[in-house]
Order: C-alpha cells, then structure tokens, then sequence
C-alpha cells in the first residue's frame, strides 16, 4: 500500500488526510488542536497568528496519521499543502520568523490599498491585476515598511502561509505563480511579477521567493523535518495551492464554468474562467487557478465571505455549547424567514463584498415574545446564506455562470437548512462530494509527483453524496426572505440612513 499526505493549514486548525493510492480513499485523517486555534488581535481589526504555532501542530497531525495500522513513512510517495491564503509571513535571512503572520482577516491595510486603487487608477488595476490591491499581501507588507521599518529591514523574503509550512519541510523558500496572483503580486496582462505596484508601494522584488509550479516536485523533506514529523527523508513536496483554489480542484473544479463553494471558516464560492474577469468595485476578485498554464489560462473568480464559521461558532456559545448537528436539528424547526428576525453575518473584518467597509455583525427584527433558540440559528444559517448570494449575484454580473455548484459534505454545507437556502434562494443545483480540503491536497500531491497522469485519474474515485435541486414552492419562500434580507443589508450598511438596530 502506497500513500499521499496532504495537509490543509487552516487559521482554526491543521487537518491532514493519508490517501491510499490504490483506492484513492483516505485511510486516516487528523485534527490539531482539536479546539480552535487562538487568534490574536493586538488592535481592533487586526488578526495575527504565531507561524510556528501551525508547524507544530503539523507535526501533532502528522503523529495522528502515523498510528494508522501498517502504516509505512517509506511508502509516502508525495506531500501536498494547503492553506489560509492572503496571510503574510516574514522570514529572517536565518530563517526565523520575524514577527506573527497577518493573516487573511486582519483589516489593517484597507486604506493603503484603497490610495493604491485610485492611485495607480482603477482601470490600471482591474485591467492589469483583476483586482484592487485591497487588503491583500502586497498591501500588508506595505503596512509593515511603514509602521515597522526596523521589522522591514530585516526581511530576507516574505512568503505566504502554505510557503512557511514547504520551508518548514524542505528548507526552500518559494512560492507559485497562483500564490503571487493571490497577494496581488502578479500582473495578469504581462503573466510577470506587478512590478508597478512594487515600485509604487517601494518593495523590492527580491524580498519576492522563488516561483516552482503548483503541481510539481518543489523540494524533499529534510532530514531535520523528517526526523521532527517522523516521516522519511527525500519524500517529494509536489503540491501546493490556497485554500481555495485548493478547495474547487478537491471538487475537480478545472474548467471554465465549473464552481465550487465551501462554508468553513469562510464562506466562499469559486468559479473558473480562461478569460480576464473583474468587478469594478473589486468586491469580487480573480486570482490564477491551479491548473492555469500559459497556452491555457485558468482563473478563479473567488467571493470571500468572512463572517461565517466565526458566526457559527459563535451562535453556539450563545445557545450553550450544542453539538453542531443538533443546532442544525434545532435550526429546521423554525420557518423560513426566522419569523422576521434577520441576521447580517459580517463583523469579522472587513468584507470585499462590502467594498471592504469594517461593519459590525447585526441582528434585526428580533421580537422576544416569539424568537427562541431555533429562530436565531435559523436566522444564522440564512444570513450567511444570504450573503453568499448576494455575492454570487455579482458574479453573474461578471459573466460567470451558475448552474451547478460542487461543494463537500463538511461545516455548514452539512446542515439541511443551510442547503435547502442555498439552493433555492441562488436558484443552482447543489452536488455535495466526499472529500476535503486535506484529501484535495494530497491528491495535488499525487499528480505533482507523477503518482497520477492527469486529474481525470487522481479524481476517479470522487464519491458524489447528494444531488439537490430547487423547489418551486420552496423558492418563492426564500427569495421573499432574501429580499427582506437585501432591504435591511442596504438600509443598515450600504446605503444606511437609519439607526441600526443591533441587539
């Protein structure tokens, strides 16, 4: 029996999946910490998290997966990572960590990258780098030469959290050409690093890794990694790729027209190209997609949602800690619509539907003489789903299709209420699959290492769970209470000329 390793670097925890290569099924999987992962906010609208924090939870992941029976280091034929994108790590010239990464949820560089938008001129940006330079990791690191010079001059390179964990494993500092596009570090009309906004925000290029394919053999395990994961020396690291594009190849989301969504920390939806695509107001942005070569380009259209998992996560430590299925339970009793009470499931930074705008999370209509524990988990659920439809909507408006969204059967696309909205309020049919994130990473890892010829083989035994369709009926329903949800987004938010009613 012969294996593959793929390791998801999520901002909650490090989940990492062992697939046998035979059946294409994962044997064995792993969770660390098994509580959440603690992130820090120093000020209001920043989030940090230590980088070695997520390798030695790596390696308490990895020590799950060695126990499985007959388990072999010697057969892991390769090693494939994903991981929160957008964050920013800053490696000394010895290595070291120079400060805590800013991760994908810190709101800090909003306005820099707003003056770099109107600057460099919108048409510039959106025309050359689908994107406003935003919040992303070019704008980070602008932070940091401003308000942490002594930090700054100590850089040797920067590099992105599933670059930290590969330098972890094999010694080599490097990144992608997908991973640069998602820093908003690449220049899609040029297919070269964006130098311009470089230049214009006075960061040298050299700080900049070295860019290896995403499905390819970009280092081996060293002998010190080996020996701190219990893995063998020389294993091929053969994939690597954010978290989601990572998630729409884990659904074999490859070609144009294809989407993919996931409801996990964030709520995403993710649709594939081979032409430029961009949102005026960059709510929506694009990013180079895993399998984009250049005769055959591939891009990603990706709507970010943050305020989901945290706003689960947080309703359960409201309602007293339940098991998440039995919130779901709970959730199905109320009626759709919650009987008024609306959730709008932001405050967790700044949201690029929203055009970045920092906005706290609000709860509307709430009556408390009929709202109980099941209308505000419904509320909850509907909420995020609400909001992934609103930016669905403007991907539509971009031009990307959506008829058939594939997501896998995890977080909150396991909850009845949470895809009975989904598909009808976004009107699409819903395919739910048997894969995660980890499994998606270690089946990168098979193709990057000549384990599988094409994806076609890695995904032949992708396991489709539950298809769903819209109901007429049901329909009407939810889009009456999405249009209520719209009305108070716009009142509240968008356009707000009332006192917000938070609860």
């Amino acid at each position: 029996m012969k294996y593959l390793i793929g390791y998801d670097i999520g901002s909650s925890s490090i989940k990492a999946s062992l697939l046998d290569i035979a059946t294409g099924q994962a044997v064995a999987s792993a969770t660390s910490p098994r509580q959440e992962m603690e992130i820090s906010v120093p000020q209001a609208g920043w989030a940090e998290q230590d980088p070695n924090r997520w390798w030695q939870e790596v390696q308490n992941a990895t020590a799950e997966l060695r126990v499985t029976p007959g388990f072999d280091p010697a057969l892991v034929a390769g090693i494939g990572i994903t991981y929160q994108m957008h964050g920013l790590v800053l490696v000394g010239h010895d290595g070291a960590v120079l400060r805590p990464a800013i991760i994908w949820c810190d709101s800090r560089a909003v306005e820099i990258g707003n003056q770099a938008f109107a600057e460099l001129g919108e048409g510039h940006c959106l025309e050359n780098f689908l994107n406003s330079p935003g919040n992303f990791t070019a704008s980070k690191l602008k932070w940091v030469r401003e308000n942490e010079p002594e930090v700054y001059a100590q850089i040797h390179k920067i590099q992105l959290p599933g670059d930290y964990i590969a330098f972890k494993l094999t010694g080599q500092l490097q990144t992608t050409v997908s991973g640069l596009s998602e820093g908003v570090f690449w220049n899609f009309r040029q297919q070269a690093v964006a130098q311009e906004l470089l230049d214009y925000y006075g960061i040298s290029a050299d700080l900049l890794p070295e860019e290896v394919d995403t499905f390819a053999v970009q280092g081996r395990l060293s002998a010190e990694a080996a020996g701190e994961l219990g893995l063998a020396a020389g294993t091929p690291i053969s994939y690597r790729a954010g978290d989601q594009p990572n998630n729409a190849f884990s659904l074999n989301v490859l070609e144009p027209g294809e989407i993919a969504a996931t409801g996990g920390t964030s709520g995403v939806v993710y649709g594939v190209t081979d032409a430029p695509a961009s949102d005026p107001a960059s709510r929506v942005n694009a990013f180079v997609h895993v399998n984009s070569t250049a005769s055959q380009p591939r891009n990603g259209v990706l709507m970010c949602m943050n305020g989901t998992g945290i706003l689960n996560s947080w309703l359960r430590k409201m309602v007293g800690e339940l098991p998440y299925d039995e919130m779901n339970r709970l959730a199905a009793t109320a009626p759709i619509g919650a009987a008024g009470l609306q959730f709008l499931p932001f405050g967790n930074g700044a949201e690029r539907i929203l055009e970045n705008r920092p906005t706290d999370a609000a709860l509307l209509g709430l009556n408390l003489n009929i709202h109980t524990r099941a209308h505000l988990l419904r509320a909850g659920q509907e909420g995020i789903v609400f909001a992934l439809i609103y930016g669905m909507d403007i991907m539509r408006q971009m031009g990307v299709p959506m008829h058939t969204v594939r997501a896998g059967n995890a977080n909150m696309f396991l909850s009845p209420v949470f895809r009975e909205a989904f598909v009808n309020t976004g009107n699409v049919t819903l395919e739910l699959y048997n894969t995660d994130a980890a499994q998606g990473a270690a089946r990168g890892a098979g193709i990057g290492a000549g384990v599988y010829a094409t994806p076609a083989d890695a995904f032949g035994s992708l396991e489709r769970i539950l298809t769903l369709k819209p109901d007429p009926e049901l329909q009407a329903q939810y889009q009456t209470a999405y249009g209520r949800w719209l009305e108070a987004l716009t009142q509240q938010i968008l356009n707000p000329h009332t006192t917000p009613a938070y609860v």
